[in-house]
């Protein structure tokens, strides 16, 4: 299970057992492990950045979801299988990522470059539906220079698999 190596990370990033914040009052975000309370966070926003980071840096599983839910102070993470995921390409600080030289190397085949390459790059991200909708998603290049003015933003663009 892609599980294992997710409470590992979560121990020695913080993570307090139930048992322990029992008394404490500052606020907290509850985490969870496909759906398991595995325990709360005090700083969710940087274990989210740093979750992410991982994934697109293939420390993680490219499926691991993160969701955070603000409003209910939840941080649901979901390694089991079954959940249908799609590519998207990932967009920081308003530039998308992908480059024409990652474009050029898929279209050649350089160096059996290929859509797994572009993951590990970290160009592109798998997103399952619930992680979806807590990410701003623009559907067009016209979306996104739209929204380039939004750069506290994170955004994504469309990606479509080609035919292996």
């Amino acid at each position: 299970s892609y599980s294992a190596p997710v409470g590992e990370f979560l121990d020695e990033w913080g993570l307090e057992s139930l048992e322990e914040n029992a008394q404490a009052a500052s606020p907290c975000t509850k985490v969870f492990v496909n759906g398991v309370w595995m325990g709360v966070h005090r700083d969710p926003a940087a274990l989210v950045k740093t979750l992410k980071r991982l994934r697109r840096n293939e420390d993680l599983n490219p499926e691991v979801s993160v969701v955070r839910d603000i409003r209910e102070k939840e941080l649901r993470i979901y390694t089991d299988s079954g959940r249908v995921c799609r590519p998207v390409f990932v967009v920081n600080e308003g530039k998308l990522l992908t480059t024409k030289e990652h474009v050029r190397k898929i279209m050649t085949k350089e160096d059996g470059y290929n859509w797994y390459k572009l993951m590990s790059d970290g160009v592109i991200e798998l997103l399952d539906a619930e992680e979806e909708e807590t990410v701003m998603i623009c559907m067009s290049p016209e979306d996104l220079e739209a929204a380039q003015n939004k750069a506290d933003q994170q955004y994504h663009t469309e990606a479509v698999a080609p035919d292996p």
